[in-house]
């Protein structure tokens, strides 16, 4: 075959591909684009046909020429169905995307913020109280040993009121700690020991914080649940300085209407000790927690000297106080995350 019949295979294959390029572009949607693929591939396509022709080249240069021309066509070719196809995909997932979406947004009528659950918002509460009153804020750590929980606040191994306590024991978390001797705490009292071994006195301390107990939920009790106690340590602290507190802080917590009592009570870190109680508006009284002089033993163990200075406690149960304050029925509700429940006290 002569170069001028090279050169018209050329222009053929040319034609060819420029018309099978503008018939993948004229394609409107994947569908279209596999049919005409398949006429491409097809043995009576044009560029098929010419490269069914190409043996009719007997010059092998002139053949091979030919044979280049057609195949990058074809693989150009290929290209253009390959890319045209991805783009209808993308466009046909995204119609499908939009038609079948979903609108999730919430609407409400008025915006709405998450807010502080009860019990914090009563503990924040009586945090104002006490600071207002003069006290500062202590804390300590929620795992004891055996010496602050107990044997600091006068109840040695042997002491009775210990089996009032209902404690949980943890593993030693060093070789220097005996078995039984290291506890989740189950009150706050160990703080006061903690505040007096590193404050010195005066000290008017509360010491709000989480206890453990290993008590079966009811309407009154939780085995986990919060305590605030106050300590106040300084030289000719009565028993009138304590009554005085217990008041003020009544009035200051629960309103002017409210007042409170103490009655004779027990507990081996105080002596004197005693039970307050606050009167509700509707006249019933209502015990509220346990309080006293703080006994020489503790002050000894708090490293303060009892003929020098004397002092007074008090503790009682934040989660009982919301309950009463918000005339919850019963404390449980407090605690299942009852949005319906929760919302009353934002």
């Amino acid at each position: 075959m002569s170069s001028d019949a090279t050169s018209d295979v050329g222009t053929q294959v040319e034609a060819a591909r420029l018309a099978a390029l503008a018939q993948i572009a004229s394609a409107t949607d994947a569908a279209m684009v596999t049919k005409i693929g398949s006429e491409l591939a097809g043995k009576k396509s044009v560029l098929n046909t010419l490269r069914a022709s190409l043996g009719k080249i007997q010059d092998a240069e002139a053949r091979k020429v030919a044979g280049q021309l057609i195949n990058e066509s074809v693989q150009q070719v290929e290209a253009a169905l390959q890319q045209r196809t991805a783009e209808f995909l993308v466009q046909e997932r995204a119609a499908q995307v939009a038609s079948e979406s979903l609108d999730l947004t919430e609407y409400v009528t008025t915006n709405r913020r998450g807010h502080s659950h009860i019990v914090t918002q009563a503990m924040q509460r009586l945090e104002d109280v006490f600071i207002g009153l003069g006290f500062q804020v202590a804390e300590g750590p929620e795992v004891e040993t055996d010496f602050y929980n107990f044997e600091a606040l006068n109840m040695p191994r042997t002491h009775p009121a210990r089996s009032e306590f209902d404690t949980m024991f943890i593993e030693p978390f060093s070789s220097e700690h005996e078995a039984n001797t290291v506890l989740l705490r189950t009150h706050t009292s160990p703080v006061q020991i903690r505040v007096m071994q590193s404050w010195e006195p005066p000290i008017y301390a509360i010491m709000p914080g989480r206890v453990f107990r290993r008590d079966t939920p009811d309407a009154t009790h939780m085995p986990v649940f919060h305590q605030i106690e106050g300590l106040v340590i300084d030289r000719d602290i009565t028993f009138a300085h304590l009554a005085g507190i217990i008041e003020s802080f009544t009035k200051a917590f629960f309103g002017n209407e409210f007042t409170s009592r103490l009655r004779p009570s027990f507990f081996p870190f105080t002596e004197p000790s005693a039970e307050f109680d606050i009167k509700r508006s509707n006249g019933d009284w209502i015990e509220l927690g346990g309080c006293g002089m703080v006994h020489p033993n503790v002050l000894r163990a708090g490293g303060i000297d009892p003929d020098e200075y004397t002092g007074f406690a008090f503790g009682f149960g934040i989660d009982r106080m919301a309950k009463e304050r918000h005339n919850v029925e019963d404390i449980r509700e407090m605690y299942t995350n009852d949005l319906r429940f929760l919302r009353q006290f934002s």
